[in-house]
């Protein structure tokens, strides 16, 4: 595969994962500065990794937010919440990870991401579900 192959199916992987309206905005946003590293992303990150066939994109966003509530990471793991939905997370699955991440990655981490997740829902008017 040559790499204006990788590009265009990186950009399609990402626009599916992402969303038009993001992808859009980040191809928007190009400068000199930033527009090499904005290629390079869609190539190696959405155009090889996120094309494997090894995991599923479902898998791939429930690894991804976990390793960004690892990192500290909260602007992109709000990107990664606000996705999740596209590749066929539910809200129940992100719980699970974000439960795990409280005992790997500590408890503030995990405490963060709950309020993170449930502001992401809100900007999307997501219905917020009240304990009984």
């Amino acid at each position: 595969m040559d790499e204006k192959q990788r590009y265009a199916e990186g950009l399609e992987v990402r626009r599916a994962v992402l969303g038009d309206a993001h992808v859009e905005r980040s191809l928007a946003a190009l400068t000199e500065f930033n527009s090499e590293f904005q290629d390079m992303i869609t190539r190696h990150a959405w155009g090889d990794i996120w094309t494997r066939p090894g995991l599923p994109r479902h898998t791939r966003s429930l690894v991804t937010i976990a390793m960004l509530i690892g990192m500290n990471r909260n602007e992109e793991l709000k990107l990664h919440l606000r996705a999740a939905a596209n590749n066929g997370v539910s809200r129940g699955e992100i719980k699970e990870v974000i439960m795990q991440s409280a005992i790997y990655c500590g408890i503030p981490a995990a405490n963060a991401t709950f309020h993170l997740a449930e502001s992401v829902w809100d900007e999307l008017g997501v219905e917020s579900r009240r304990a009984p």
